[in-house]
């Protein structure tokens, strides 16, 4: 419908954190994005909604036009490629790193290294940028498992406080980005409801100044 707009928010730490920002910007949610199992949240500002989605689907959603905007991780963008998107803000919040870990002093030679991940497209450009052959095997969790099993060298993956790496006899050997959580917009919805969104866009912008600023 003209004038409303929809944002795509994955459920768990980021959608915590955006919460008190989306406030401050005007949009305050109705429900307890913790404990409701709504999808689909009413806000206290007219026409805008919230849905909760898949962190990795929050890109599709915007990408496709099911949603305006998005909240979504710099990880998941990555992996995406961003085609159809805008990415005008940097939220700051759900920082974390992603990183090469593995054993102490893991640098094996000789043969090809093995690298486990999720974040296959992040990973084949970080070693393809220097040169190095790995081959990636994707995998959906537990990353600090595969080292200790022989399934692969090394892992890339998100790393907050390091305790999970330690407490599982691994480190941090390489810094691939910093990962924070974006504002996302398609491209097509701010040619046709663009004075709506940089409203939208203007007043976000103004409560992340304002808490980095407290």
């Amino acid at each position: 419908m003209p004038g409303t707009l929809t944002i795509a928010v994955s459920k768990g730490r980021i959608l915590k954190e955006a919460a008190p920002l989306l406030a401050q910007a005007g949009i305050e949610l109705h429900d307890d994005p913790q404990t409701s199992r709504k999808l689909i949240l009413e806000t206290s500002r007219p026409g805008v909604k919230v849905v909760v989605i898949r962190a990795t689907d929050v890109p599709t959603y915007v990408q496709y036009g099911a949603a305006e905007l998005g909240i979504a991780g710099k990880d998941v963008l990555m992996e995406h490629g961003g085609e159809g998107l805008y990415e005008p803000l940097d939220l700051r919040i759900a920082r974390c790193r992603l990183m090469v870990a593995g054993r102490p002093g893991a640098r094996p030679h000789g043969r090809r290294l093995r690298v486990a991940t999720k974040y296959v497209e992040s990973t084949r450009r970080y070693f393809a940028d220097q040169g190095r052959q790995v081959e990636i095997i994707k995998l959906y969790g537990s990353m600090e498992l595969a080292p200790l099993v022989g399934l692969a060298d090394l892992i890339v993956d998100l790393v907050d406080t390091g305790n999970t790496l330690r407490a599982n006899g691994l480190e941090p050997l390489e810094h691939i980005a910093d990962i924070s959580s974006r504002l996302i917009v398609n491209k097509a919805a701010m040619k046709m409801k663009h004075d709506r969104i940089v409203e939208f866009v203007a007043r976000l912008r103004a409560a992340v100044e304002k808490r980095e600023a407290a």
